[in-house]
């Protein structure tokens, strides 16, 4: 429980804004009330919703965030940000800054992302400095757990979201402390760029992801089959059970 919250708090959380008991209630399934992740007007976390859209390709929501975490690591030299599955509809990416900005700021950094990289969504400049749905927590209408998850097992997902038991907090908290903040200076030149490319106009199309067999390490795949699954899995050394294969299948389409 402590490991959690230390990484919650030096990745996302504003002091205050979650006590050990909150997410005690929250790990027991009894919690799920969003979390104000702004302090006085600023915030340190860019948390990007990426939902199934009706009409839209049945992972077209994973293959946007994909191509958003691909371009900020690969074009602005962001560290890999995390991922998590919503207990009822979707993912979200989650990058945590060294210090805070504006939500004036965050909401113009958001803005200039979907121009640049996936001028097809909706705009999702509101949901900078929004309440967010935090990890772990369950959704009390599918029953379903909110959790962060280890990106390369994202597309398993695309089709349902969220888990069916509640994940363990030290699994947790270890996927979030291997994780590193956005610099300042990192930032506004990120800003810079993304401004000077596309504050004007909006291109007809997003660039091209980086193929999966050749992307840098921290970078997302958009497509995890099966086989891929169980040979992440065996090379953390751990042995799939029978059962999660058969899970990890219906959600791939295998």
């Amino acid at each position: 429980m402590q490991k959690m919250m230390l990484e919650l708090s030096r990745l996302y959380l504003p002091a205050g804004a979650l006590s050990p008991e909150s997410l005690a209630q929250r790990r027991g399934g009894n919690h799920a009330l969003p979390v104000d992740l702004v302090e006085a007007g600023m915030t340190r976390a860019l948390v990007i919703p990426f939902r199934k859209q009706s009409g839209a390709d049945e992972a077209q929501h994973w293959t946007d965030l994909c191509t958003v975490a691909n371009a900020v690591q690969s074009e602005h030299g962001f560290p890999a940000p995390a991922v998590s599955i919503s207990g009822s509809n979707g993912y979200y990416l989650w990058m945590s800054l060294e210090a805070p900005v504006p939500i004036a700021q965050a909401r113009t950094f958001f803005e200039l992302v979907r121009k640049a990289y996936v001028p097809g969504m909706a705009s999702f400049s509101d949901a900078a400095g929004a309440a967010v749905e935090l990890p772990p927590c369950r959704d009390p209408q599918s029953g379903k757990w909110a959790a962060f998850i280890d990106a390369g097992l994202g597309a398993a997902f695309a089709d349902e979201s969220g888990l069916e038991m509640a994940p363990p907090l030290a699994a947790q908290a270890a996927l979030l402390e291997r994780l590193e903040r956005i610099g300042a200076a990192q930032f506004r030149q990120a800003l810079e760029v993304l401004g000077q490319a596309h504050g004007a106009a909006t291109p007809a199309s997003a660039p091209a992801g980086l193929p999966a067999a050749s992307a840098p390490d921290g970078l997302l795949l958009r497509d995890a089959t099966l086989e891929d699954i169980v040979r992440f899995l065996h090379s953390k050394n751990i042995e799939p059970t029978f059962r999660h294969l058969l899970n990890a299948g219906d959600r791939t389409g295998q």
